[in-house]
């Protein structure tokens, strides 16, 4: 497998590299290293994230960089340094979730959602590498399949224009913490090629915020690895050959003993990318990932700790594809049309029931899953008026679904098969802008989007303290249906200011649902003691939300100000299966977001400030527990030593507000703690 991912990332350079060593100087690039640039959408709310600002967090963290968008955000507040990261789903407009995203990420065209669970391994990106981030808010499924239900965040890999031969950055910080990257570049005629990799470690801090620590609470250290290797070559004059091979690796734990978390993975895509009249698109990808996570049982003085699950295995693997054509139809339309196909399959392999320390039972959980679709967008320009339509048509399948458990000294407890299913979604999106001037334009649309349950939630049951869920093999895909309307000021240049409404309803929402309250045996998940809940997977009748969304954008001279500020509010309708929900909001969903940053920058001096508030929100279903609002501030300055390095400090949380991310039991659990940083930044 490591010979095959190799070989597809080095085939373009190899190709390149004749032409470079005849080449005495580097010549002006020809290729773009970019997909295909599809007709642009104007009728809904859209934020781009440069390449400026990614390089320019804090934290230094994809998390970081998304945290600017109003309304997006992880089903828990705690990044990838210390959460575990099946808590680590997107999303956005207020609309919850769990593992599983309901958000789309995308890099270079390839989903990055886990196979498995849906959630975003984040340690795997370093932002070194990124070139914009794109995000389309509300239903992207008319030219987007299954997960696009909140939006689509479209993420371009770095091309040598934006690039130096060799960049990068170490700092150490507090909690003997290190956290490094660098990307170097060759760029000869006809292509380019990029390394780029980062690593980061620290001793991290103990999540259990101080009142409620007990002797077994510590510390909770990470350590995480990735690395990319990204060819581009012009291999005719109108014809791009990109690929892409990257892997990460992630330790980490929840800072108590027996709660080793690993993440693996590796990746490799091909795309053809067409620039001549009829443009077009061809991708190839390949996902594999491996998962494990351990689980543990603490008493209510937390002065004993003790395991309860060994998922010591998830292996999955993503398989898909995806062609694209743009025909030349003038300067007023605009027409694509294409398909595309992902294949998943993933297991969990988990040891559990402890007795004096030790496991006495496995269980194996899993299945695969298909999706494929076609969809075609029209653009027309009449004048002022622009008016959009996308349609989509999607078939899917769930299938090899499987829950096996046995005791490890006798027989079988469980085999159970479930049935195939199958079915098919219709998707779309329609709407108009009209430009009154130059500086006013006007917007309006609405959507629909779907979302296919993960294997995660159709097949395996887990333990998160005393509380037990079941999986549900029956689960149905999600539905959402949407409008907005809003508007896009540009008062002044390098002044931009837009502002959206929107209604979005989400049917068959799928969430943790609390049944009954310990000690009891239940059926999924067994045991569960007094101290814990248990809970199922099922389809809520709907969640919806209503709320409005605030970009503002100013580039003045030296200084540069974002702003971005989202209200949601959203309430849960359980319907005939969970009626005392009705009118709750759901879990982890703050009513209000909002960040603002503040930059300057002048002949390689730059500094920015950002601050970040986020609202109240309940922790569970039953909105019985509260995560109470949080005001943070993040600061980075750069100095100039020489005109290729420059001194670097980063302040997160600076004034160490306390963030409140979860309970585990009835104690609190906090994040992102103050985390002071100084090191250096280079560049030739």
């Amino acid at each position: 497998m490591r010979r095959t991912l190799a070989g597809l990332a080095a085939a373009p350079l190899a190709a390149a590299m004749p032409a470079a060593a005849q080449e005495a100087t580097a010549p002006d690039i020809v290729v773009t290293g970019r997909g295909l640039e599809l007709p642009e959408t104007r009728a809904d709310a859209r934020t781009e994230i440069t390449r400026d600002r990614a390089v320019n967090t804090a934290s230094g963290r994809l998390e970081d960089v998304l945290a600017d968008v109003a309304g997006l955000q992880s089903f828990r507040r705690a990044d990838s340094r210390s959460a575990n990261p099946t808590a680590q789903g997107i999303t956005l407009r207020g609309l919850g979730g769990n593992a599983a995203s309901r958000a789309l990420l995308i890099l270079d065209g390839v989903p990055q959602a886990d196979p498995f669970g849906g959630w975003i391994a984040f340690p795997a990106f370093s932002t070194d590498r990124i070139g914009a981030v794109r995000v389309r808010r509300g239903g992207g499924s008319g030219r987007w399949g299954s997960g696009a239900i909140g939006g689509v965040i479209e993420i371009d890999s770095a091309t040598p224009d934006q690039l130096r031969p060799l960049t990068g950055e170490i700092v150490y910080g507090e909690r003997d913490a290190l956290d490094a990257r660098a990307t170097a570049t060759l760029a000869r005629e006809p292509g380019f090629a990029t390394l780029s990799a980062g690593y980061a470690r620290g001793d991290g801090f103990a999540p259990i915020v101080a009142e409620d620590r007990g002797p077994v609470d510590r510390a909770a250290p990470y350590e995480q690895f990735n690395a990319a290797l990204r060819a581009v070559v012009r291999v005719a004059p109108d014809l791009e050959l990109q690929s892409t091979v990257q892997g990460f690796t992630d330790r980490r734990d929840r800072g108590l003993d027996f709660t080793a978390i690993e993440s693996d993975g590796a990746d490799a895509s091909v795309r053809l990318v067409g620039t001549g009249d009829w443009r077009f698109s061809a991708l190839a990808y390949l996902q594999t990932r491996r998962f494990a996570s351990q689980f543990t049982s603490v008493s209510a003085d937390r002065t004993t700790v003790t395991p309860t699950l060994d998922q010591y295995n998830t292996p999955a693997t993503g398989l898909g594809g995806r062609v694209e054509l743009i025909p030349p139809l003038g300067p007023n339309v605009d027409l694509a049309i294409g398909a595309d196909i992902r294949a998943i399959d993933g297991r969990t392999q988990e040891l559990y029931t402890y007795v004096a320390g030790a496991p006495t039972r496995r269980r194996e959980a899993g299945g695969a899953t298909r999706t494929m679709g076609a969809f075609a967008s029209l653009g027309v320009q009449a004048g002022a008026l622009r008016i959009e339509g996308e349609g989509r048509l999607d078939g899917w399948r769930i299938a090899d679904g499987r829950l096996f458990e046995a005791a490890l000294t006798g027989g079988t407890l469980t085999d159970t098969r479930f049935a195939d299913r199958s079915g098919t979604e219709a998707t779309g999106h329609v709407g108009a802008a009209l430009a009154l001037n130059d500086a006013l334009s006007l917007r309006a649309a609405a959507y629909r989007a779907w979302r296919l349950p993960t294997p995660n939630e159709l097949y395996r049951p887990f333990r998160a303290g005393a509380d037990a869920t079941a999986a549900n093999a029956e689960l149905e895909p999600e539905t959402m249906d949407g409008f907005e309307g809003g508007f896009d000021l540009t008062p002044a240049r390098g002044v931009t200011l837009g502002a959206t409404l929107f209604r979005n309803t989400l049917h068959d929402a799928i969430a943790n649902v609390t049944v009954a309250r310990g000690p009891g045996t239940f059926p999924g998940v067994g045991f569960v003691s007094a101290a814990g809940f248990y809970r199922r997977r099922d389809n809520l009748d709907r969640i919806r939300s209503t709320g409005v969304e605030v970009d503002a954008r100013a580039q003045l001279g030296e200084v540069s100000l974002g702003a971005a500020y989202a209200y949601a509010d959203a309430e849960v309708r359980g319907g005939t299966l969970a009626p005392t929900l009705d009118g709750l909001r759901p879990a982890q969903v703050p009513e209000h977001q909002a960040s603002a940053t503040l930059g300057w920058a002048r002949d390689r001096w730059a500094a920015n400030a950002t601050v970040r508030y986020l609202g109240g929100q309940f922790e569970d279903d039953q909105n019985s527990r509260t995560l109470g609002d949080a005001l943070t501030v993040d600061a980075v300055l750069a100095v100039p030593v020489t005109r290729t390095l420059a001194l670097v400090g980063r302040a997160e949380n600076l004034f160490d507000a306390r963030v409140e991310t979860g309970f585990s039991n009835t104690t609190l659990e906090r994040a992102r703690p103050r985390q002071l940083w100084v090191g250096v930044r280079f560049g030739t």
